[in-house]
């Protein structure tokens, strides 16, 4: 199994709280699929090592176009990338394709090309549905644009979606946030990413924050996280990663064509399967200036600059930043802070390697004798009182050579 990332770093505006690598040069457009395009030939060899020399390449289980915003792109040049991916990988029959939206980027027209393309999942960020909220963090659409965006791409067949939603805003209230949750409940989506509104250095909501004094109000933060936790598994969704809920039944899943163009059912249920490879140490392979790469062996980044990125890939070549060899550390440490984000935790015979085994167990003894940790059929992983601080936890279980 392998992954496929293609970042599209366009915005028409940026959002005060984003550090993700983004641009505002559309002019750029056209270039940059070319150079995307270019990237694929040039990597097509990247996942080679995975499967034996008699084998067909490695299909392609997921991919997945993130930002940036990549429904900036228009439908001829999506278009084109999926041509490109056919022609040049080996993509499952029933790989989960998600390409991330803006909500007011989701006209009748957008979604109707949409459902032309090989694109069986939408993940758009709502954010709130305060207009109020989505003001302060520079976002372009209404609450309103969110729920018309969600009844167009029922209407085009789509039933696969995902939002994404923020709490912690500067002012909010529980019942503030009680009300987001409600409406997204009432979307019916398949899928709703939470996460607490960070602050990062170098972007204008950091700067925001020094000049306002702004202090986060931890039991206030607590208390929203646990109302979205017991709001959402009583609506019937698995809370299955910390910061991921999705819906169990299949019911509904129905776009995904083959590159061809023959429909093919869709398996499975609606949790992320390509951020969940990330999770679970599946290899894949980004394209597009500031992605990342993982073989398992290596870890690789591309230069973050639109420029470069395409100067480089018009020259032929790769416009690697730099690469990271993974030794048994590092593979162990990864472990820690990716497997012990699910809800299934780290399965403890994945450790054949009686040093960090041992260690782990020793490390784990005080989270699980304060009940942040729990063993589960063989399993490690997180109580929901550890899903709370489980930064701290991780970091007691990071090896670090002495």
């Amino acid at each position: 199994m392998a992954g496929l990332y293609i970042h599209i770093p366009f915005c028409k505006s940026r959002c005060i709280y984003c550090a993700f690598y983004s641009s505002t040069h559309h002019e750029w457009m056209e270039e940059y699929v070319d150079a995307l395009c270019r990237e694929m030939e040039l990597r097509r060899d990247f996942f080679s090592h995975l499967s034996p020399l008699t084998s067909p390449p490695s299909p392609l289980h997921t991919i997945y176009f993130g930002g940036g915003t990549p429904s900036q792109l228009p439908p001829s040049l999506l278009y084109r990338l999926f041509a490109r991916i056919r022609d040049i990988y080996n993509v499952a029959d029933d790989a989960e394709v998600t390409v991330e939206c803006n909500p007011d980027d989701v006209t009748d027209d957008f979604a109707a090309a949409l459902a032309t393309m090989p694109v069986n999942r939408v993940s758009m960020g709502a954010q709130s549905f305060a207009d109020d909220r989505l003001r302060f963090l520079h976002r372009r659409h209404t609450s309103q644009q969110v729920v018309e965006a969600v009844e167009r791409l029922r209407r085009n067949g789509f039933r696969n979606i995902s939002i994404d939603l923020m709490f912690g805003f500067p002012d909010e209230t529980l019942k503030d946030w009680e009300s987001d949750i409600r409406q997204a409940i009432a979307l019916d989506v398949e899928h709703i990413s939470a996460y607490s509104l960070m602050v990062e250095e170098g972007t204008p909501l950091a700067e925001w924050s020094r000049k306002n004094n702004v202090v986060e109000d931890e039991d206030l933060s607590r208390a929203m996280y646990e109302t979205l936790i017991d709001r959402l598994t009583a609506a019937g969704y698995e809370h299955y990663e910390i910061s991921n809920f999705a819906r169990f039944s299949p019911h509904c899943s129905k776009r995904m064509e083959e590159m061809k163009g023959q429909k093919l059912p869709s398996k499975g249920g609606f949790r992320s399967r390509h951020n969940s490879s990330y999770w679970n140490g599946t290899p894949y392979t980004g394209l597009g200036a500031a992605a990342h790469s993982y073989d398992i062996r290596t870890r690789s980044w591309n230069i973050a600059d639109l420029r470069s990125y395409i100067d480089n890939l018009q020259q032929g070549v790769l416009p690697i930043e730099d690469t990271e060899v993974i030794d048994d550390i590092t593979h162990y440490n990864d472990l820690v802070t990716t497997a012990l984000r699910t809800r299934e935790g780290i399965l403890l015979t994945d450790i054949d390697n009686a040093r960090f085994h041992d260690y782990l167990m020793q490390n784990a003894q005080k989270g699980l004798d304060r009940q942040l940790l729990a063993i589960t059929d063989g399993r490690l992983h997180l109580t929901r009182k550890g899903l709370f601080v489980s930064d701290d936890v991780m970091s007691d279980l990071i090896f670090v050579e002495s």
